[in-house]
């Protein structure tokens, strides 16, 4: 298959086609609404059915499959805000607040870009190693991190270390993956078969309905694409091109499947909109979140849901010869 054919595949998934007509539906104005109490319960199904099956697959995992692939992954988190930082300072001259919570964002991990590469390779009948749950934990926190130790150096004091660890470790995000794969993993692949019919047929379903809502919700924040101007526009798009590429070809190098390498892939690109938007507003209360909620939900997420995940699967293809 050529790249518009993965594109063809993936956008007439269930879960892009979910994304855009919660998009439709805001737009045109409908009066289609989700409780809260369901967004939220469909949130903590997510990230805990990914944590379970994860810790599962790494109850199997010999520590040396494991260990490169968590190094590339860490050093994939701890570096994207580095870098990110310079560029929205340097060229998009970001003031230092803006610029470390955007790089944070970026730095961090969209949970919900992750499961959706997971159905896109399953669509197209892809391996990929069982573990990837694990990264996702790993990448999770170090970008936060690393973008609050910039802000705090350039800044001076920024908000309280112990309230914003507390936050990012706390966080809903953090609490189920890391507790789901610790489940996984005590409970082994006999254990989790006891809830499988719960936590991996009804998955997708429950990523449809989620995808749904994110649809609504980025829909409502699309007046603030102008106010945001073409360098975070730029930014939001390129910047994911380049991370997910640099994922890659890591997952690559530490020996990953084609599969698992454009899983890797896909998490250096994604920006987080849950758990760093929480730190974010305890660590940086001046950042404008007009800036980096507009740029990792708006702009980031729906390229990635859409014509990204088909291109860092291109990118692994190119890397890997197949």
């Amino acid at each position: 298959m050529d790249l518009f054919e993965l594109v063809r595949i993936n956008l007439l998934s269930p879960m892009a086609l979910a994304f855009l007509l919660g998009i439709v539906a805001t737009l045109v104005r409908s009066d289609l609404h989700f409780p809260d109490a369901l967004y939220s319960a469909l949130s903590i199904y997510l990230l805990l059915a990914i944590g379970l099956k994860g810790g599962a697959e790494l109850s199997a995992t010999p520590l040396a499959q494991l260990w490169a692939p968590a190094l590339v992954t860490l050093v994939i988190g701890i570096g994207i805000p580095i870098w990110c930082y310079a560029l929205l300072r340097s060229l998009g001259r970001f003031g230092i607040a803006d610029a470390a919570a955007i790089a944070a964002h970026y730095g961090s991990v969209s949970a919900v870009t992750f499961s959706a590469s997971l159905t896109f390779l399953e669509s197209i009948h892809m391996p990929y190693e069982g573990y990837t749950p694990a990264l996702v934990a790993i990448m999770e926190i170090p970008g936060i991190v690393v973008a609050m130790v910039i802000a705090r150096s350039r800044l001076g004091k920024v908000g309280s270390w112990g309230d914003v660890l507390h936050e990012v470790l706390t966080g809903k995000s953090i609490l189920l993956l890391f507790g789901g794969l610790l489940i996984g993993a005590i409970a082994g692949k006999s254990g989790f078969a006891q809830v499988a019919p719960l936590f991996v047929d009804p998955f997708k379903g429950a990523l449809t309905l989620f995808l749904l809502e994110m649809g609504m919700v980025a829909a409502r924040q699309f007046r603030d694409v102008a106010k945001a101007g073409f360098f975070l526009v730029g930014f939001g798009i390129v910047m994911p091109i380049l991370h997910g590429a640099l994922g890659v070809w890591l997952g690559s190098i530490a020996g990953m499947s084609p599969g698992g390498s454009m899983i890797l892939g896909v998490l250096a690109a994604s920006a987080s909109y849950i758990a760093a938007p929480a730190a974010v507003r305890i660590a940086l209360p001046q950042a404008n979140p007009g800036y980096y909620l507009t740029a990792a939900l708006v702009i980031t997420f729906p390229f990635n849901l859409t014509i990204g995940l088909p291109i860092y699967f291109a990118i692994a293809r190119a890397i890997y010869g197949i």
